[in-house]
């Protein structure tokens, strides 16, 4: 007889097991908020809160309990986006800070106290192109403050062919083009460091 209870309350236990587990994932879940959950989705290709958005560049708007009006969108070739209530939206020119202040004070004609997010997760306005003897060549995102030697480091290194003391930046400036001479070894053993740049947008890095 005490084999036999033993055994039963081995079964009951077993059976209770998946249960409580259930119950805790569950209750692991429940106590995720929204804005957490919304922060693990989404990552921030700058956290420069004086980045200024252009055309091309990919949002998140993040509207807080409002799941009809969170979405991502790009910014459209005019500088507006397209938004639910609001319609045409300005976006070229402002800072996500700046948008999402204007989005907010759009929605509080329909929302009582929105709470906006603007979260910049690709950058597409601003580009440098690097081409020639490198691994990747192609264009990249302009990051805030990039110099040359910053730029270089994401083209995956140079080839055997490079000749790494004759780089040169292209950039139109005033409808002329103007040229940079950078000498990468020179500049990782921390000379002429006048010649490692700040890059504007449409920059061409040529490794020859």
């Amino acid at each position: 007889m005490l084999k036999n209870c033993k055994w039963m309350a081995m079964v009951i236990v077993l059976s209770m097991a998946p249960i409580t587990w259930a119950q805790t994932s569950t209750s692991s879940d429940d106590g995720v908020t929204a804005s957490q959950s919304t922060a693990s989705k989404h990552t921030a290709a700058t956290k420069d809160p004086n980045y200024v958005i252009g055309p091309q560049d990919v949002l998140d708007i993040d509207v807080w309990k409002e799941k009809e009006l969170t979405r991502t969108v790009e910014v459209r070739p005019d500088g507006k986006i397209s938004l639910p209530l609001l319609n045409d939206v300005q976006a070229s020119g402002l800072t996500p800070m700046q948008l999402a202040g204007n989005i907010t004070d759009g929605l509080k004609k329909f929302i009582t106290d929105p709470q906006v997010t603007v979260i910049v997760t690709d950058i597409r306005s601003q580009r440098v192109y690097i081409l020639g003897e490198v691994v990747r060549p192609g264009a990249y995102p302009l990051l805030p403050g990039m110099n040359v030697l910053q730029a270089l480091s994401s083209a995956g290194g140079f080839t055997m062919f490079a000749n790494t003391k004759k780089i040169y930046v292209l950039r139109q400036q005033g409808g002329k083009q103007e040229k940079f001479s950078f000498n990468y070894k020179a500049a990782i053993s921390g000379k002429r460091t006048d010649q490692d740049i700040t890059l504007r947008a449409g920059d061409q890095i040529v490794v020859p």
